[in-house]
Protein backbone atom coordinates (compact mmCIF):
# COMPACT_ATOMS: atom_id res chain seq x y z
CA UNK A 1 0.00 0.00 0.00
CA UNK A 2 1.56 3.34 -1.08
CA UNK A 3 0.79 7.03 0.51
CA UNK A 4 1.11 10.33 -1.05
CA UNK A 5 4.21 12.59 0.14
CA UNK A 6 2.11 14.86 2.00
CA UNK A 7 0.19 12.31 4.03
CA UNK A 8 3.15 11.97 6.45
CA UNK A 9 4.65 8.91 8.25
CA UNK A 10 1.96 5.94 9.27
CA UNK A 11 1.33 6.13 12.61
CA UNK A 12 2.92 3.71 14.95
CA UNK A 13 1.73 0.20 15.35
CA UNK A 14 -0.01 0.48 19.28
CA UNK A 15 2.68 -2.32 20.77
CA UNK A 16 5.28 0.08 19.73
CA UNK A 17 3.52 3.46 20.62
CA UNK A 18 2.55 2.00 23.84
CA UNK A 19 6.42 1.12 24.59
CA UNK A 20 7.10 4.58 23.67
CA UNK A 21 4.74 5.87 26.28
CA UNK A 22 5.99 3.96 28.65
CA UNK A 23 9.55 4.68 28.04
CA UNK A 24 8.56 8.51 28.34
CA UNK A 25 7.12 7.69 31.62
CA UNK A 26 10.30 6.12 33.01
CA UNK A 27 12.28 8.90 31.45
CA UNK A 28 14.87 8.34 28.68
CA UNK A 29 18.06 7.55 30.91
CA UNK A 30 16.56 5.00 33.07
CA UNK A 31 16.36 1.24 32.28
CA UNK A 32 13.26 -0.74 32.51
CA UNK A 33 13.26 -2.27 36.00
CA UNK A 34 12.25 -5.92 35.38
CA UNK A 35 8.59 -7.01 36.47
CA UNK A 36 9.49 -10.44 38.15
CA UNK A 37 6.85 -13.24 38.98
CA UNK A 38 6.91 -11.31 42.94
CA UNK A 39 5.98 -8.64 41.45
CA UNK A 40 3.66 -9.97 39.34
CA UNK A 41 2.06 -12.28 42.17
CA UNK A 42 1.63 -9.41 44.14
CA UNK A 43 0.19 -7.29 41.46
CA UNK A 44 -2.40 -9.96 41.15
CA UNK A 45 -3.35 -9.40 44.72
CA UNK A 46 -4.51 -6.42 44.26
CA UNK A 47 -5.34 -5.42 40.80
CA UNK A 48 -7.54 -2.32 41.70
CA UNK A 49 -4.56 -0.66 41.81
CA UNK A 50 -3.46 1.26 38.74
CA UNK A 51 -0.93 2.92 40.47
CA UNK A 52 1.37 -0.19 40.83
CA UNK A 53 0.40 -1.45 37.70
CA UNK A 54 1.31 1.65 35.69
CA UNK A 55 4.78 1.79 37.59
CA UNK A 56 5.39 -1.89 36.93
CA UNK A 57 4.01 -1.84 33.16
CA UNK A 58 6.32 1.00 32.25
CA UNK A 59 9.59 -0.33 34.55
CA UNK A 60 9.85 2.67 37.30
CA UNK A 61 11.95 1.56 39.96
CA UNK A 62 9.77 1.76 42.73
CA UNK A 63 12.02 1.44 46.00
CA UNK A 64 14.15 4.53 44.48
CA UNK A 65 11.14 6.19 43.54
CA UNK A 66 9.65 5.79 47.00
CA UNK A 67 13.03 6.65 48.07
CA UNK A 68 13.27 9.90 46.21
CA UNK A 69 9.56 10.83 47.80
CA UNK A 70 11.09 10.64 51.21
CA UNK A 71 9.42 7.18 52.38
CA UNK A 72 11.84 4.41 51.69
CA UNK A 73 10.69 0.76 51.78
CA UNK A 74 11.59 -1.57 54.71
CA UNK A 75 11.17 -4.81 53.42
CA UNK A 76 13.19 -7.15 51.24
CA UNK A 77 15.63 -9.75 51.14
CA UNK A 78 18.72 -9.22 53.11
CA UNK A 79 22.03 -8.92 51.16
CA UNK A 80 22.91 -12.26 53.59
CA UNK A 81 19.65 -13.87 52.56
CA UNK A 82 20.29 -13.27 49.18
CA UNK A 83 24.14 -14.62 48.89
CA UNK A 84 22.84 -17.89 50.86
CA UNK A 85 20.17 -18.59 48.23
CA UNK A 86 22.49 -18.02 45.28
CA UNK A 87 24.96 -20.92 46.87
CA UNK A 88 22.33 -23.34 47.97
CA UNK A 89 20.84 -22.62 44.38
CA UNK A 90 24.04 -23.18 42.62
CA UNK A 91 24.87 -26.61 44.95
CA UNK A 92 21.43 -28.20 43.88
CA UNK A 93 21.66 -27.17 40.07
CA UNK A 94 25.45 -28.93 39.94
CA UNK A 95 26.86 -31.32 37.85
CA UNK A 96 24.27 -30.50 35.50
CA UNK A 97 20.93 -30.64 38.06
CA UNK A 98 21.77 -34.57 38.82
CA UNK A 99 20.69 -33.62 42.58
CA UNK A 100 17.31 -32.15 41.52
CA UNK A 101 16.32 -34.51 38.97
CA UNK A 102 16.97 -37.30 41.52
CA UNK A 103 14.70 -35.10 43.88
CA UNK A 104 11.89 -35.72 41.05
CA UNK A 105 12.48 -39.83 40.43
CA UNK A 106 14.86 -39.95 37.03
CA UNK A 107 16.88 -42.79 37.21
CA UNK A 108 19.39 -41.75 35.18
CA UNK A 109 19.75 -37.81 35.87
CA UNK A 110 23.40 -37.95 33.88
CA UNK A 111 20.93 -38.95 30.54
CA UNK A 112 18.99 -35.65 31.22
CA UNK A 113 19.33 -33.48 28.47
CA UNK A 114 20.50 -29.85 29.82
CA UNK A 115 20.22 -27.18 26.55
CA UNK A 116 21.30 -23.58 25.94
CA UNK A 117 19.02 -21.05 26.45
CA UNK A 118 21.73 -18.48 25.43
CA UNK A 119 20.19 -15.47 23.11
CA UNK A 120 20.41 -11.99 22.72
CA UNK A 121 17.64 -9.83 24.85
CA UNK A 122 14.44 -11.37 27.03
CA UNK A 123 12.61 -11.68 23.85
CA UNK A 124 15.48 -13.81 22.00
CA UNK A 125 15.41 -15.57 25.45
CA UNK A 126 11.72 -16.22 25.62
CA UNK A 127 11.80 -17.62 21.87
CA UNK A 128 14.79 -19.78 22.73
CA UNK A 129 13.46 -21.40 25.51
CA UNK A 130 9.78 -22.26 23.35
CA UNK A 131 11.83 -23.81 21.02
CA UNK A 132 13.97 -25.85 23.60
CA UNK A 133 10.31 -26.85 25.39
CA UNK A 134 9.09 -28.25 22.45
CA UNK A 135 12.23 -30.21 21.43
CA UNK A 136 12.42 -31.86 24.75
CA UNK A 137 8.82 -32.72 24.59
CA UNK A 138 9.33 -34.32 20.62
CA UNK A 139 12.33 -36.33 22.09
CA UNK A 140 10.18 -37.40 24.79
CA UNK A 141 13.38 -37.45 26.88
CA UNK A 142 14.16 -36.08 30.46
CA UNK A 143 15.53 -32.40 29.70
CA UNK A 144 16.33 -29.89 32.15
CA UNK A 145 15.58 -25.97 31.79
CA UNK A 146 18.01 -23.88 33.85
CA UNK A 147 16.55 -20.39 34.13
CA UNK A 148 14.58 -20.25 30.92
CA UNK A 149 12.68 -17.11 30.05
CA UNK A 150 9.02 -17.10 30.00
CA UNK A 151 6.64 -14.26 28.44
CA UNK A 152 3.02 -13.04 29.74
CA UNK A 153 0.63 -10.11 28.49
CA UNK A 154 0.04 -8.60 31.27
CA UNK A 155 -2.58 -5.69 31.17
CA UNK A 156 -1.22 -5.49 27.51
CA UNK A 157 2.04 -4.99 28.84
CA UNK A 158 4.65 -7.99 28.02
CA UNK A 159 6.27 -9.19 30.73
CA UNK A 160 9.80 -11.58 31.00
CA UNK A 161 10.04 -13.94 34.00
CA UNK A 162 12.88 -16.79 34.78
CA UNK A 163 11.93 -19.31 37.23
CA UNK A 164 14.60 -21.15 39.02
CA UNK A 165 14.26 -24.01 36.31
CA UNK A 166 11.46 -26.62 34.33
CA UNK A 167 11.90 -30.07 33.60
CA UNK A 168 10.60 -31.72 30.57
CA UNK A 169 8.91 -35.32 31.41
CA UNK A 170 9.19 -37.78 29.23
CA UNK A 171 5.49 -38.08 28.85
CA UNK A 172 5.38 -34.46 28.14
CA UNK A 173 4.20 -33.01 31.10
CA UNK A 174 6.42 -29.55 32.37
CA UNK A 175 6.98 -29.25 35.65
CA UNK A 176 8.41 -25.63 37.79
CA UNK A 177 11.08 -25.99 40.00
CA UNK A 178 11.65 -23.27 42.93
CA UNK A 179 14.41 -23.52 44.90
CA UNK A 180 14.04 -21.63 47.92
CA UNK A 181 16.52 -21.38 50.94
CA UNK A 182 14.41 -21.38 54.22
CA UNK A 183 14.50 -24.61 56.07
CA UNK A 184 12.36 -27.76 55.35
CA UNK A 185 11.94 -29.10 59.02
CA UNK A 186 10.69 -32.73 59.40
CA UNK A 187 9.03 -32.49 55.74
CA UNK A 188 7.26 -29.02 56.64
CA UNK A 189 8.13 -25.81 56.10
CA UNK A 190 7.17 -21.90 57.19
CA UNK A 191 2.98 -21.91 56.05
CA UNK A 192 3.19 -18.20 54.70
CA UNK A 193 6.90 -18.80 53.05
CA UNK A 194 5.27 -21.95 51.40
CA UNK A 195 2.12 -19.74 50.14
CA UNK A 196 4.59 -16.78 48.58
CA UNK A 197 6.57 -19.45 46.74
CA UNK A 198 2.88 -21.17 45.99
CA UNK A 199 1.72 -17.56 44.59
CA UNK A 200 4.77 -16.85 42.43
CA UNK A 201 5.38 -20.36 40.84
CA UNK A 202 1.67 -20.22 39.73
CA UNK A 203 2.56 -17.55 37.45
CA UNK A 204 5.34 -19.02 35.96
CA UNK A 205 2.67 -21.81 35.30
CA UNK A 206 0.25 -19.57 33.87
CA UNK A 207 2.94 -18.44 31.69
CA UNK A 208 4.50 -21.95 30.91
CA UNK A 209 0.38 -22.62 29.50
CA UNK A 210 0.81 -20.38 26.82
CA UNK A 211 3.31 -22.30 25.37
CA UNK A 212 2.13 -25.56 25.85
CA UNK A 213 -0.81 -24.33 24.00
CA UNK A 214 1.27 -23.82 21.17
CA UNK A 215 3.53 -27.26 21.78
CA UNK A 216 1.78 -30.78 20.85
CA UNK A 217 1.91 -33.53 23.71
CA UNK A 218 2.49 -30.64 26.25
CA UNK A 219 0.94 -30.07 29.31
CA UNK A 220 1.77 -28.10 32.77
CA UNK A 221 1.75 -29.82 35.59
CA UNK A 222 -0.30 -27.74 38.23
CA UNK A 223 2.17 -29.29 41.41
CA UNK A 224 5.41 -27.43 41.28
CA UNK A 225 8.44 -28.94 42.93
CA UNK A 226 9.60 -26.91 46.18
CA UNK A 227 13.52 -27.49 46.88
CA UNK A 228 14.86 -26.21 50.20
CA UNK A 229 17.50 -27.18 52.94
CA UNK A 230 16.27 -30.47 54.96
CA UNK A 231 16.07 -29.24 58.54
CA UNK A 232 19.02 -26.87 58.92
CA UNK A 233 21.77 -28.52 56.87
CA UNK A 234 22.83 -27.84 53.31
CA UNK A 235 21.63 -30.87 51.90
CA UNK A 236 18.42 -30.35 49.60
CA UNK A 237 15.10 -31.89 49.45
CA UNK A 238 11.83 -31.42 48.00
CA UNK A 239 7.50 -31.52 48.13
CA UNK A 240 5.19 -31.12 45.37
CA UNK A 241 2.83 -28.14 46.31
CA UNK A 242 -0.86 -28.18 44.57
CA UNK A 243 -1.18 -24.77 42.81
CA UNK A 244 -4.20 -24.80 41.55
CA UNK A 245 -5.88 -22.18 43.62
CA UNK A 246 -3.61 -19.76 43.43
CA UNK A 247 -3.18 -20.11 39.70
CA UNK A 248 -7.53 -19.91 39.51
CA UNK A 249 -6.40 -16.85 41.26
CA UNK A 250 -3.83 -14.97 39.34
CA UNK A 251 -5.99 -15.91 36.39
CA UNK A 252 -8.48 -14.09 37.45
CA UNK A 253 -7.12 -11.10 38.80
CA UNK A 254 -4.76 -10.53 35.89
CA UNK A 255 -7.46 -10.33 33.88
CA UNK A 256 -9.31 -7.56 35.98
CA UNK A 257 -6.63 -5.57 35.45
CA UNK A 258 -7.51 -2.49 33.52
CA UNK A 259 -4.89 -2.40 30.47
CA UNK A 260 -1.74 -0.03 30.56
CA UNK A 261 -2.55 2.04 27.72
CA UNK A 262 -6.26 3.45 29.17
CA UNK A 263 -4.04 4.17 32.28
CA UNK A 264 -1.42 6.11 30.37
CA UNK A 265 -3.79 7.73 28.43
CA UNK A 266 -5.78 9.19 31.68
CA UNK A 267 -3.19 10.98 32.89
CA UNK A 268 -2.79 14.55 33.08
CA UNK A 269 -0.35 16.21 30.09
CA UNK A 270 3.64 16.35 31.28
CA UNK A 271 3.18 13.58 34.27
CA UNK A 272 6.56 11.53 33.92
CA UNK A 273 8.63 9.40 36.46
CA UNK A 274 11.76 10.34 35.36
CA UNK A 275 14.29 10.07 38.53
CA UNK A 276 17.14 11.70 37.44
CA UNK A 277 14.99 15.34 35.66
CA UNK A 278 12.23 15.49 38.46
CA UNK A 279 11.90 16.77 41.73
CA UNK A 280 10.40 15.30 44.67
CA UNK A 281 7.31 17.43 44.41
CA UNK A 282 6.65 16.80 40.91
CA UNK A 283 7.58 13.11 41.26
CA UNK A 284 4.83 12.97 44.43
CA UNK A 285 2.35 14.91 42.18
CA UNK A 286 3.48 12.31 39.32
CA UNK A 287 2.80 9.41 41.17
CA UNK A 288 -0.98 11.47 43.09
CA UNK A 289 -2.18 11.74 39.47
CA UNK A 290 -2.69 7.86 39.09
CA UNK A 291 -5.31 6.31 41.20
CA UNK A 292 -3.90 3.82 44.18
CA UNK A 293 -5.99 0.71 46.04
CA UNK A 294 -3.87 0.95 49.23
CA UNK A 295 -4.61 -1.85 52.18
CA UNK A 296 -2.49 -2.84 54.45
CA UNK A 297 -1.31 -6.01 53.13
CA UNK A 298 0.85 -3.74 50.61
CA UNK A 299 3.52 -3.13 53.35
CA UNK A 300 4.80 -6.81 52.61
CA UNK A 301 4.80 -6.71 48.86
CA UNK A 302 5.01 -2.86 47.32
CA UNK A 303 7.97 -0.43 47.33
CA UNK A 304 5.08 2.34 47.69
CA UNK A 305 3.16 1.07 50.59
CA UNK A 306 4.27 3.75 53.44
CA UNK A 307 3.79 6.39 51.12
CA UNK A 308 0.19 5.10 50.13
CA UNK A 309 -0.57 4.34 53.95
CA UNK A 310 0.35 8.01 54.64
CA UNK A 311 -1.96 9.34 51.77
CA UNK A 312 -4.61 7.79 53.34
CA UNK A 313 -4.27 8.05 56.47
CA UNK A 314 -4.00 12.16 55.71
CA UNK A 315 -7.05 11.89 53.53
CA UNK A 316 -9.26 9.71 56.22
CA UNK A 317 -9.35 7.19 53.68
CA UNK A 318 -11.03 4.15 55.00
CA UNK A 319 -8.87 1.46 52.83
CA UNK A 320 -5.99 2.30 55.71
CA UNK A 321 -8.00 -0.12 58.21
CA UNK A 322 -8.18 -3.00 55.31
CA UNK A 323 -9.94 -4.61 52.20
CA UNK A 324 -12.43 -6.41 54.70
CA UNK A 325 -13.17 -3.26 56.47
CA UNK A 326 -13.33 -1.48 53.20
CA UNK A 327 -15.75 -4.04 51.77
CA UNK A 328 -18.06 -3.93 54.83
CA UNK A 329 -18.37 -0.25 54.45
CA UNK A 330 -20.03 -0.27 51.18
CA UNK A 331 -20.30 3.66 49.72
CA UNK A 332 -18.87 5.28 52.46
CA UNK A 333 -15.03 5.74 52.04
CA UNK A 334 -14.12 8.27 54.63
CA UNK A 335 -13.59 7.64 57.96
CA UNK A 336 -15.13 11.28 59.00
CA UNK A 337 -18.25 9.90 56.70
CA UNK A 338 -17.92 6.62 59.12
CA UNK A 339 -18.40 8.72 62.25
CA UNK A 340 -21.03 10.71 61.06
CA UNK A 341 -23.20 7.55 59.88
CA UNK A 342 -22.66 6.04 63.33
CA UNK A 343 -23.57 8.89 64.99
CA UNK A 344 -26.76 9.10 62.95
CA UNK A 345 -25.84 12.91 61.65
CA UNK A 346 -25.93 11.43 58.01
CA UNK A 347 -26.15 8.75 55.36
CA UNK A 348 -29.47 6.79 54.52
CA UNK A 349 -30.79 4.60 57.46
CA UNK A 350 -31.59 2.36 54.88
CA UNK A 351 -28.55 1.51 53.55
CA UNK A 352 -26.83 -1.59 55.42
CA UNK A 353 -23.59 -0.14 56.04
CA UNK A 354 -25.41 2.80 57.70
CA UNK A 355 -27.79 0.52 59.39
CA UNK A 356 -24.82 -1.62 61.06
CA UNK A 357 -22.57 1.21 61.94
CA UNK A 358 -25.83 2.96 64.01
CA UNK A 359 -26.71 -0.46 65.71
CA UNK A 360 -22.77 -0.98 66.47
CA UNK A 361 -22.91 2.69 68.06
CA UNK A 362 -25.91 2.02 70.34
CA UNK A 363 -24.60 -1.27 71.89
CA UNK A 364 -21.25 0.57 72.77
CA UNK A 365 -23.25 2.99 74.46
CA UNK A 366 -25.35 0.89 76.29
CA UNK A 367 -22.46 -1.49 77.24
CA UNK A 368 -20.19 1.73 78.62
CA UNK A 369 -23.69 2.75 80.13
CA UNK A 370 -24.20 -0.49 81.64
CA UNK A 371 -19.92 -0.51 82.89
CA UNK A 372 -20.48 3.20 85.04
CA UNK A 373 -23.59 1.91 86.47
CA UNK A 374 -21.97 -1.54 87.79
CA UNK A 375 -21.70 -1.52 91.71
CA UNK A 376 -18.67 -0.50 92.80
CA UNK A 377 -16.90 0.39 89.72
CA UNK A 378 -16.10 3.67 90.30
CA UNK A 379 -15.10 2.88 93.73
CA UNK A 380 -13.04 0.38 92.52
CA UNK A 381 -11.05 2.61 90.23
CA UNK A 382 -10.36 5.32 92.72
CA UNK A 383 -9.28 3.13 95.32
CA UNK A 384 -7.22 1.19 92.90
CA UNK A 385 -5.70 4.78 91.49
CA UNK A 386 -5.45 5.90 95.31
CA UNK A 387 -3.01 2.88 96.17
CA UNK A 388 -1.08 3.47 92.58
CA UNK A 389 -0.57 7.11 94.35
CA UNK A 390 0.55 5.80 97.60
CA UNK A 391 2.97 3.17 96.43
Amino acid sequence: MSTSLDSGPLPPAPATALRQRLAELRGPSAAPHPLDARALAALAANPGCKRRALLDGAGVDKAALALALGSPATFGQSQFAFMRGNAFEARVKADGGTELLGLLGVADPHGALVPDLTAAGPEGRAARTALALREATAAGAWTLLDHPMLALEVAGSPAFLEPDAVVVHPDGRWTVVEIKSFPMVDGAADPSKVGAAARQAAVYVLALERVAELTKDASVDHSVLLVCPKDFSNLPTASAVDVRKQLSVTRRQLARLTRIEEIASALPDGVGFDLESRSSGELASAVESVPSAYAPECLSACELALHCRERARSTGAVESLGRAVRGELGGLTAVAEVLSAARGESGDPADPAVAALRRAARLRTDALAAGARAPGAGAGEDTSGAGRGTA
